[in-house]
């Protein structure tokens, strides 16, 4: 067992919630942090991968909300490093779908059926408000926020470097650096936390290696679906409100599986890049995107699934999925089309470090639910996307939600430094009183505000953590 570490603060997580927030603590001062990730990268829900010689984004893959009068920060970020992108236009999407025949709906057709599909949606949930006891409080359905907010384009990152390398821009702010590589001891990779121990005068850290860290603070910026596992335990346990909206928050997982080929065979094109597969089973490998655009001659497609659909195919062997896209894709294109040479499954919901790709508040919910998640227990601080009641499921909303987090902790330390100031007082000027008798000082000023942090303004601007800005 390591001897015990000690610092101010443990933000637990190096994914874009955490890295924000220990930048933020930087920035006002608190340099005594140590970053605690499970895994062996930072970036969590961010993650690149080469494949088929190009780098695939496995997670959040687009900037959503970008072209409104705010400035989403996840975009201002990507300009300032440059960061290579491509407009992705879903509005063609209706006039590509495919029968199970290989024909294309007509385009009427096929707008007209997406726009039943939608209004049917809308009136299942007015029906449902309609069955419940009390009127309820609505909040608002992302990603409507981000959309009103920053602007309705989205950006699909095509950048060699990766989206991850927005986090290492943003890491080596604060921490030290050398050649694209964090070289800083306060960054502590493949260390998984399994206790966090929380007391009235500090918080202990334990750690499946047999580490234990102890701090004055923590913050947890691990995923909503790890915060539904039992990978973390807590000691003593969280109080039922915090449990209770940690269980009402769903966890959507969102799978993009990755298929290589020989040749292309598919119409290519910007008004062709997003195309459907129309199948009487809801979501068996309905939404196609070719990479032609963002990477012309890779001859790659991805093909999204989400939720049961995702848990089936992670369950299964690699080869059995690409037996099913290929039949898909068959019936699309016909039987004669080249077989896929490789094949990329990412398994979200087995990785005991994520347990699902984003956070989806329930439509029907009130604002208690989302403070609830956010709201600190104790000496630990709770961040990440799922934390961000505007923005939850967006990487611009676990960025927002790591300075946020890092905001309300400084204040925190403000107020637990005036306590102390305020109760050690006393005892400090009875003793000189009692010996000097007849000596009389004015009364002490209290100091709880003179050594107060001075607090950049945030501002609250923002993409989805990978999802086709449904995206880590």
């Amino acid at each position: 067992m390591d001897s015990i570490k000690h610092c101010s603060v443990i933000i637990i997580g190096a994914g874009i919630s955490g890295i924000s927030a220990a930048k933020q603590l930087a920035d006002n001062g608190v340099e005594d942090v140590v970053i605690l990730e499970a895994s062996n990268r930072i970036g969590g829900r961010i993650r690149k991968e080469q494949f088929a010689g190009v780098p695939v984004e496995l997670g959040a893959g687009w900037i959503a909300g970008v072209g409104g009068k705010q400035s989403n920060p996840v975009w201002e970020l990507a300009n300032r490093a440059g960061l290579r992108t491509c407009f992705s236009d879903y509005s063609n999407a209706h006039f590509n779908i495919y029968d199970r025949g290989g024909k294309i709906f007509p385009s009427g057709i096929a707008a007209d059926s997406y726009k039943k599909a939608v209004d049917s949606a809308i009136q299942r949930l007015k029906d449902e408000v309609d069955n419940t006891n009390e009127p309820p409080k609505y909040k608002e359905v992302e990603p409507i926020s981000t959309f009103i907010d920053f602007g309705e384009r989205e950006y699909l990152v095509a950048d060699e470097r990766g989206y991850e390398h927005l986090l290492y821009k943003l890491a080596e702010t604060f921490l030290l650096t050398f050649d694209g590589e964090i070289l800083d001891n306060r960054l502590k990779l493949n260390t998984v936390v399994r206790e966090i121990q929380n007391s009235r005068s500090g918080v202990t850290v334990k750690t499946e290696d047999g580490s234990i860290y102890e701090a004055s603070y923590v913050v947890l910026s691990v995923s909503i679906g790890v915060l539904q596992s039992d990978l973390i335990s807590f000691r003593p346990p969280l109080p039922r409100w915090k449990t209770e909206a940690i269980e009402k928050c769903d966890v959507m997982v969102y799978t993009k599986i990755f298929l290589k080929f020989p040749s292309k065979f598919w119409p290519s094109g910007v008004e062709k890049e997003f195309f459907i597969y129309a199948h009487e089973r809801r979501g068996y490998y309905t939404f196609w995107q070719h990479m032609d655009n963002a990477y012309p001659g890779s001859n790659i497609l991805v093909v999204t699934l989400t939720n049961d659909e995702s848990k089936r195919v992670e369950a299964q062997s690699d080869q059995e999925t690409l037996r099913e896209a290929m039949e898909v894709l068959k019936d699309m294109f016909g039987p004669d089309i080249p077989d896929a040479t490789d094949v990329l499954v990412p398994r979200w919901w087995n990785n005991r470090f994520q347990r699902g790709s984003y956070s989806n508040y329930p439509i029907i919910s009130n604002n208690k639910v989302a403070r609830d998640l956010k709201d600190p227990v104790g000496r630990i601080f709770f961040s990440g996307e799922h934390t961000s009641e505007r923005f939850n499921g967006y990487v611009h909303g676990g960025y927002l939600a790591g300075i946020d987090s890092a905001n309300a902790l400084l204040e925190e330390m403000t107020t637990e430094k005036g306590r102390k100031t305020d109760i050690s007082q006393p005892f400090l000027l009875e003793p000189l009183l009692a010996l000097t008798g007849s000596l009389t000082l004015p009364q002490t000023e209290k100091v709880s505000n003179l050594h107060k942090y001075e607090l950049p303004r945030q501002i609250f601007l923002g993409s989805n953590l990978g999802m086709p800005e449904a995206i880590l």
